[in-house]
């Protein structure tokens, strides 16, 4: 990498969870985020235990989503997609939680099945996907009042499966004020350039979850070197 250091690279969830990834796309994934010094790279299930071996003496952590994209699933498949993600060496969990139960008002649902997944994950750091773009004003409220009395690790946006959803930055002042420093916040879906990322870490995001960490760390090292 670039003699300059990347200050926001460590911030980054190098992330690629499309249905047609391969081992050798996952396999450079990794040696990216090695080379980048990211903070995880974040894969679907299938993919940890490689992930895993490949990351091991590296201080890029692990992270594999559970319940993904929908939330849907049982919660009893949740907790073994967790159960079985760290036992292959996942470090930290990105559930979608079940948003048809939470638009029921079944909050008690919800909450019981993050943390049967807390539970399951054991010392994993768990980020709850809310999928900010299918909630309104007030359900974003509630969902932050709702985890802030819990374990959760992150709030999480998006999965980036939703056409048209991703992080903005009113939703990230939101979930600051809301949750202040009690639960940190990962702003993840449609996040593609070094202006929106610094634009989301200024509102409170504590992560960026993207596929596009390489460019918008080489955008950061030249607009660095220009203002040397």
């Amino acid at each position: 990498m670039n003699f300059i250091e990347s200050k926001i690279a460590s911030l980054i969830d190098h992330t690629l969870l499309k249905p047609e990834t391969t081992s050798e796309q996952i396999i450079k994934l990794c040696e990216e985020a090695i080379e980048y010094k990211f903070a995880a790279v974040c894969v679907n299930p299938f993919y940890v235990s490689l992930v895993s071996k490949i990351l091991r003496d590296s201080s890029v952590q692990v992270a594999s989503v559970v319940g993904f994209p929908l939330g849907a699933n049982l919660t009893e498949v949740k907790v073994l997609e967790a159960r079985n993600a760290v036992e292959n060496g996942a470090d930290e969990i990105d559930m979608v939680m079940n948003i048809g139960a939470f638009k029921n008002g079944d909050n008690k649902k919800v909450i019981e099945e993050i943390e049967a997944v807390i539970e399951a994950s054991n010392l994993a750091e768990i980020k709850v996907i809310v999928e900010t773009a299918v909630l309104n004003q007030n359900e974003k409220e509630i969902i932050c009042k709702l985890l802030k009395e819990s374990r959760v690790t992150y709030i999480k946006t998006s999965t980036g499966f939703i056409p048209g959803g991703g992080a903005v930055p009113e939703d990230i002042q939101l979930f600051k004020k809301i949750l202040e420093d009690k639960i940190k916040i990962k702003a993840s879906g449609g996040i593609q350039d070094l202006f929106y990322t610094r634009k989301l870490l200024n509102c409170g995001a504590e992560r960026i979850g993207t596929s596009s960490g390489i460019n918008i760390v080489l955008e950061e090292i030249e607009d660095r070197c220009r203002n040397k």
